[in-house]
């Protein structure tokens, strides 16, 4: 990238629970999620230039290739202006995998736009715009712990949310999220927000997700038997706390005792199982 690019990171989207409702007039269901952002990410460069371009780097580039027109280059020419820019992704997290990657990955382009082209969009317009490309996307441009509701277009940032140990694991299947919500028999409903006492420490929020649950784990263990394999194999792990599918998979975390703990566990779920996405990350570490 040229020197005066701004970079723009676009952190993994963790949904810690996710329940969900009755299904709307539009076509969309009722969400309710407890939603945490990692440490580890795509990354997002964007520079001025004559034309909008995207160019592609990074381990997981190659799942993106085939689209002309990615939510990356949707949501550039969906910002006020439509101003040109050369943008250059280095896609690290895996295509279509539960963890708002391609959200993440939009969200930065608005952001670095707003940063690139101060004063043509502050945080609300942002907002609209993510929410009339995608359900995740709000969340993502705020990139910071909080509830999500509807469709994923209503946040309340959490003024606290203490930080997760965590190990993310993806089994390099695809589990498409129409087909998910197809299959979906059991819902859990709205109304598990956590309070204020929930959020007091690591072991306090971990007790409350006992409580809850992600509803669309179910079907996509009916449709990708390897989530159960992972859920599995994480189960296995010293120092778990809890294991849980995000999104509508197939990425699964589980929540550690301590970072050590998540460390030695990523390095043991690498080693008998090379083929599998895995890394050791903190949920909620930044402010």
């Amino acid at each position: 990238m040229a020197a005066d690019a701004i970079r723009v990171f676009a952190p993994a989207k963790i949904n810690l629970f996710l329940h969900v409702g009755e299904r709307r007039a539009d076509g969309f269901h009722e969400l309710e999620s407890l939603v945490a952002f990692a440490d580890a990410g795509d990354a997002l460069g964007v520079a001025p230039a004559e034309t909008l371009t995207l160019a592609l780097d990074g381990p997981f580039a190659k799942g993106l290739e085939a689209e002309t027109d990615n939510l990356v280059l949707r949501a550039a020419r969906a910002f006020p202006g439509a101003p040109p820019a050369a943008l250059r992704l280095t896609k690290n997290l895996p295509v279509a995998s539960g963890i708002g990657g391609g959200s993440a990955d939009a969200a930065a382009a608005l952001r670095g736009l707003a940063a690139l082209y101060p004063g043509r969009a502050g945080e609300k317009a942002l907002l609209e715009i993510a929410a009339s490309l995608g359900s995740d996307i709000p969340a993502c441009v705020l990139s910071r712990p909080l509830m999500m509701r509807g469709r994923g277009e209503r946040l309340e940032v959490l003024p606290r949310c203490p930080a997760l140990n965590a190990v993310l694991v993806n089994p390099g299947v695809a589990v498409p999220t129409g087909p998910v919500f197809a299959a979906l028999r059991t819902r859990t409903g709205l109304g598990h927000a956590p309070k204020a006492a929930d959020l007091a420490g690591a072991e306090a929020l971990i007790a409350f997700l006992r409580t809850a649950r992600n509803d669309l784990e179910a079907p996509a263990r009916a449709l990708a038997p390897a989530v159960g394999d992972v859920l599995g194999e994480l189960a296995r792990m010293p120092g778990l706390r809890l294991a849980r599918m995000s999104g509508s998979g197939a990425t699964c975390f589980g929540l550690f005792a301590d970072g050590d703990a998540a460390r030695m566990a990523a390095i043991a779920l690498s080693h008998s199982h090379p083929g599998w996405w895995v890394i050791a990350t903190s949920l909620n570490a930044s402010p």
